[in-house]
């Protein structure tokens, strides 16, 4: 969870104390900030206890946080409507916190829950994550929360366990049933790395060395402007199908299932079972895959990869649209390197890995067929391996 504070990270932070005083009164007791992700490959997986090779990103939420004594919890967002939620912590509960603040709110609930001794606090959030992009904006606000309250209240948790309480957050709280990946990412992975999780064992985590630059490859964000909400039962229901496939299988999860048993498993299933297995069996080999060509310090190897893992979204686990198959396909006829969606589905965001030099006409390249097949124009950033959830150095006038 340790980072380096780049300067960009403490004016922001600066901001972000000012506002907090204009808005509660007094400093907040520190700043914190949890980033976005980007998940390289493995998607799907992990609530099928399978692996994942998630980033952070450098775009984060920042917090700015002061603990209060009488059980009140505020919530105020430079993203929101300019108005502070107020409630009350004793009286948080699933389906009670509508809309963004049910996020933050939910941490607290399940600190709680889980018996630490948490109270209140006055929270300022200002964002640089995407909303609805598939960057993980939730899990960000999510983790921000965690990494203060352990601090606020002295918990000392783990990562990894700080991780977990984001995720029962938004499954118990937020009720959508994701994973655990996009906490991880965002609480535990470190610069210039991704990181190899395992779903069944998170504690067990790997950095594995990601040298974009250094290789001469630049890795870019194309967000498609198609915005998903993965509470609206389309996610539910393919979790759903993934626990009903194992369970008519014999197994504790599909990560249990085996490349080299995929085809006798595939004929003993039903017909709109088989796709979903067949995606999450071969999503966890390519998982192995990008490991081992990171390792060899031959990056450029991630893109057929990339590529094969769109495929399988889309054709497999038909989780795809219309935009993100031409942002795709686009970038790939511009010459990227390889190219999928990224995220839940359902629209949000493509990565494309590229060479150095031809990321502004994989970026031209996908502008020009968007405009020509009349969709909004898709937003593109370059992105780089950045610092997981961390406490940034206090602004002048914090305590």
């Amino acid at each position: 969870m340790n980072g380096t504070v780049r300067q960009d990270d403490d004016s922001r932070a600066e901001r972000v104390a000012d506002t907090f005083r204009r808005l509660y009164g007094g400093s907040p007791d520190g700043v914190w900030a949890a980033p976005g992700r980007v998940n390289l490959i493995g998607e799907h997986t992990d609530y099928n206890d399978g692996f994942a090779l998630p980033m952070a990103l450098p775009q984060t939420t920042l917090l700015a946080a002061r603990a209060r004594t009488d059980g009140r919890l505020r919530l105020h967002s430079a993203q929101g409507d300019g108005r502070i939620t107020d409630l009350a912590v004793a009286g948080l509960a699933p389906g009670a916190v509508k809309g963004w603040t049910g996020y933050p709110a939910g941490v607290v609930w399940a600190l709680a829950e889980a018996g630490h001794p948490v109270g209140g606090a006055d929270l300022h959030f200002d964002s640089t994550v995407p909303t609805g992009a598939g960057l993980s904006s939730s899990a960000a606000l999510e983790c921000a929360v965690a990494v203060a309250y352990d601090e606020l209240y002295a918990l000392g948790l783990p990562g990894p366990e700080l991780a977990r309480t984001a995720q029962r957050a938004e499954n118990g709280f937020a009720g959508v049933p994701c994973g655990i990946m996009d906490q991880m990412a965002s609480v535990c992975c470190t610069a210039e790395a991704a990181l190899h999780l395992d779903a069944r064992t998170p504690e067990d985590h790997a950095q594995v060395p990601f040298d974009l630059r250094g290789q001469g490859l630049r890795l870019l964000v194309i967000d498609t402007r198609v915005t998903h909400d993965l509470g609206d039962g389309a996610y539910a229901a393919l979790r759903a199908g993934c626990e009903r496939a194992a369970a008519q299988l014999g197994l504790p999860a599909l990560r249990d299932l085996l490349t080299g048993e995929l085809a006798r498993a595939l004929e003993a299933l039903p017909a709109e079972l088989a796709p979903l297995v067949r995606h999450v069996v071969t999503e966890n080999a390519r998982v192995t895959e990008a490991v081992s060509r990171l390792r060899e310090g031959n990056a450029a190897a991630l893109g057929p990869i990339l590529t094969q893992g769109h495929a399988s979204l889309r054709d497999d686990y038909r989780v795809s649209c219309p935009e993100t198959d031409l942002a795709v396909s686009a970038a790939l006829s511009a010459g990227a390197l390889g190219a999928r969606m990224t995220g839940g589905g359902f629209g949000g965001s493509v990565i494309a890995l590229v060479e150095d030099g031809r990321e502004g006409a994989v970026a031209a390249s996908v502008t020009a067929a968007f405009g020509s097949a009349g969709h909004r124009l898709p937003h593109i950033l370059e992105v780089t391996p950045a610092a997981g959830a961390r406490r940034l150095a206090p602004a002048p006038g914090t305590r």
